[in-house]
């Protein structure tokens, strides 16, 4: 049996998100996630970019000239340069991309590892890996005691925290630059005081409803071997040096949450 994602599934999922993220909560946070990211995308440049999520898009501000977006079928597709692919699966090269961002998919994704890996496949060397997560100490993480809430988007699926997202990230060369918090409301409201997002972004409290983790690639080491000499050769003679890259570990994860 196959395990590749089936089109149609996530089709039904990604119409469940939208119907959230067109709701009046999901406008709300959308917004507040919007301007958590504006001040990094407005220092981004580059040729291309990937925005792996269900909402509409989040880095309309950003100077990156060619700016796609995901779908897992032709009829989810919004525009002309949708990827329209499975997530895990992206039809790209390696570090082609300045700029991927992940949007609250690797809560829901049936392989959410797979995903990471090839979101930081495509990023370049210089480029940024964007993730924006549901924080489990947030306010709306409280809904999810409910069980019914607990079968809805967005508070189904795995919510997990920036550090264990760090040992995720890790296993593929990537190290958090940091973490950044928004979304404040009070319990039984939606994000809309701008006084309290202000202040809870002010000091990055730790108790916003979404975390934004911007990551980029750890500096590749060398070693250098050095040439031999033997006593027939003159130092004008010598070889030079050959640099050999570390080699990068294996493509294998251990599923969990």
């Amino acid at each position: 049996m196959s395990n590749l994602p089936d089109p149609m599934t996530l089709a039904k999922l990604v119409r469940e998100a939208r119907r959230y993220w067109s709701s009046a909560d999901g406008r709300a946070h959308w917004a507040a996630e919007r301007a958590c990211l504006g001040p990094v995308c407005e220092r981004l440049f580059g040729i291309h970019s990937l925005e792996l999520g269900m909402a509409a898009r989040l880095t309309d501000m950003c100077p990156i000239s060619h700016a796609m977006q995901w779908s897992p079928t032709r009829e989810l597709a919004e525009q002309p340069s949708t990827l329209v692919c499975a997530p895990d699966r992206l039809p790209l090269p390696d570090e082609a991309l300045s700029l991927v961002v992940i949007h609250h998919l690797l809560e829901v994704v049936d392989h959410p590892h797979h995903v990471l890996q090839e979101a930081a496949r495509v990023t370049a060397d210089d480029g940024c890996l964007m993730i924006f997560g549901w924080a489990p100490q947030g306010v709306s993480a409280w809904n999810r005691l409910l069980p019914n809430r607990r079968r809805q988007l967005p508070w189904r699926g795995h919510w997990r925290t920036p550090g264990r997202l760090k040992d995720w990230l890790a296993f593929v060369d990537f190290e958090i630059e940091r973490v950044d918090y928004c979304g404040f409301h009070w319990p039984g409201g939606m994000p809309r005081n701008t006084g309290l997002e202000a202040l809870g972004r002010r000091y990055n409290l730790p108790l916003g409803d979404t975390f934004m983790i911007r990551a980029r690639r750890r500096s590749r080491l060398a070693t250098v071997q050095r040439p031999r000499l033997t006593l027939g050769s003159s130092l004008g003679a010598a070889s030079l040096g050959r640099v050999t890259g570390l080699a990068r570990q294996p493509d294998r994860m251990t599923e969990g949450d």
